[in-house]
């Protein structure tokens, strides 16, 4: 069963480290390896940084607003998730359990929460603000990073669970204008 049976802390850490096992088995081959891999590579900020070039080139004068947005949420959602992660220090789930490989290397120490769904969401979120037509691509690219961190033994369900909703929060705050 992928859900806890009870709510309880407990349940939640059982539940976290089932999940984060069967996902880790994905990697056992070779193509789906490969995947992650590659698609963690792209979230690590380089696909990110792309798509900003990409809509200055394409749309130029028109993009300035949206990439400075772009940059104005990715600078706050890196003091946001720093500052979490040297108050929690979760071990990452290689580190805490024999039975999850890792695949990739991180980029940090800890696990919660998941940066690469944080800025991976918060990116998607004020993108489509701008330009709906991008949906497409950058929602199924966004839920592969999510999958991408489970599944290389880099964080569980939880870390990521916590990045999606910090990244979208981080983008729907920026929207609101400022008194």
């Amino acid at each position: 069963m992928l859900l806890p049976e009870r709510l309880s802390f407990e349940s939640i850490l059982r539940w976290d480290l089932r999940v984060c096992l069967r996902f880790n088995r994905v990697c056992q081959h070779v193509s789906w390896r490969l995947l992650f891999r590659c698609v963690s590579v792209l979230g690590d900020g380089m696909a990110w940084y792309a798509l900003m070039a990409f809509l200055l080139l394409r749309d130029r004068d028109a993009a300035v607003v949206p990439v400075l947005h772009l940059v104005g949420v990715g600078l706050v959602s890196t003091v946001v998730y720093k500052w979490l992660k040297k108050r929690t220090l979760r071990p990452r789930p290689y580190q805490a359990h024999a039975g999850i490989e890792h695949f990739a290397a991180p980029l940090d120490s800890f696990s919660f929460p998941s940066g690469h769904t944080l800025y991976a969401v918060a990116f998607t979120l004020v993108t489509l603000a701008y330009y709906p037509g991008l949906a497409w691509l950058l929602l199924p690219f966004t839920l592969l990073i999510a999958l991408s961190r489970v599944v290389l033994g880099l964080h569980y369900p939880s870390d990521v669970l916590a990045g999606a909703v910090l990244g979208a929060l981080l983008a729907v705050i920026s929207f609101v204008p400022s008194i």
